[in-house]
């Protein structure tokens, strides 16, 4: 099972290598934080204390319903680990009002963040006959644990890593995560075996599995824009690697300012300080000048630029699976290996 966690929604792709891809099931659903944000929403409108368990999970708009529960004035408890969902660091959940403990308040709705709903799968899937595979593939953006200093800047501060050590493909999907990316490490402990991906590298490969877009990337190379719900990514591929990539929030951004940034990408004129000081992530350029053969653009949000003259890639018809194809991808690599 590939599932590719985003801020809007989590996609699934029931992988079976005997079936026509067309025929494996797949899913489009609320993503993980939507779910929860409903359930903290629904004890907010019943006036009921907040306990929050489980681990690290994405945040945005869970965490936004937590502050309007507080802004309420209804008690919240979360769990140390629970707790890392809202920040790094346990002085600033406190100062939000949260109380770090592990007991409940009496009474209190009890809500537990995870990324991974093992349960909800596997009711899905037995309304259909289907079982729960034992392999999964999961792709969730994680920022890393960064307690004192802007989780962008330690979010791209991985990604530097990544280019300076050759930027290539494989580099992008674990089997052992590191320690730092804690969100990662949440969903291990729900899915110990799993092969983790952040969801932009998730895309990227996905997008790859376009035939125009690999054979492009196999000849002068190519742009690869995927536009999520909360996040905008963009890479320069050339064969199985990245030379340059920018990251930045969607809402953040205009079709024009994404026309000017990928441009200036391609020239190697962006620079990693305009972007992180328009509140983005941050820019890797590449070393010389790319003359692409192809620009595609993904994501749910790739209207942005439609209008443009660019490829709208869409492996076996399905867009919203783009980051289930790149996971599926990735695993079939590591196997064959």
């Amino acid at each position: 099972m590939a599932v590719d966690i985003g801020g809007g929604t989590q996609d699934i792709l029931l992988y079976d290598e005997s079936k026509a891809l067309e025929n494996c099931i797949q899913m489009v659903l609320p993503s993980p934080t939507r779910l929860v944000a409903a359930k903290i929403a629904r004890a907010t409108s019943a006036n009921k204390s907040l306990f929050l368990t489980g681990g690290v999970m994405g945040g945005g708009p869970s965490v936004r319903a937590v502050r309007e529960h507080l802004a309420r004035g209804l008690a919240v408890v979360a769990t140390p680990k629970a707790a890392l969902t809202i920040h790094d660091d346990p002085n600033r959940v406190e100062a939000l009002g949260i109380r770090i403990g592990s007991e409940p308040p009496a009474g209190s709705e009890v809500v537990e963040l995870h990324d991974v709903d093992l349960a909800m799968y596997k009711r899905l899937l037995d309304e259909v006959g289907e079982y729960l595979p034992a392999g999964f593939a999961v792709a969730v953006q994680d920022h890393g644990y960064s307690p004192y200093e802007s989780n962008r800047v330690f979010r791209f501060r991985l990604w530097e890593q990544f280019m300076a050590s050759g930027g290539k493909l494989n580099d992008l999907a674990y089997k052992d995560v590191p320690a730092a990316l804690t969100r990662m490490q949440s969903v291990k402990e729900t899915v110990p075996k799993a092969l983790l991906m952040d969801t932009c590298g998730a895309a990227v490969l996905g997008a790859l599995c376009d035939p125009r877009v690999k054979a492009a990337a196999h000849s002068s190379g190519v742009v690869i824009i995927n536009i999520g719900n909360q996040h905008t990514f963009a890479a320069i591929v050339q064969g199985e690697r990245i030379l340059g990539l920018f990251e930045h929030h969607t809402n953040a951004v205009t079709q024009q300012k994404l026309v000017s940034y990928l441009e200036r990408l391609l020239a190697g004129t962006l620079t990693n300080k305009e972007v992180f000081d328009d509140n983005g992530h941050g820019c890797v350029p590449p070393q010389e000048k790319i003359k692409p053969a192809l620009t595609t653009v993904t994501g749910p949000r790739r209207s942005l630029l439609w209008g443009n003259d660019y490829y709208l890639a869409a492996p076996q018809g399905n867009m919203m699976l783009m980051g289930c194809f790149g996971l599926a991808a990735a695993l079939k690599e590591q196997r064959q290996a």
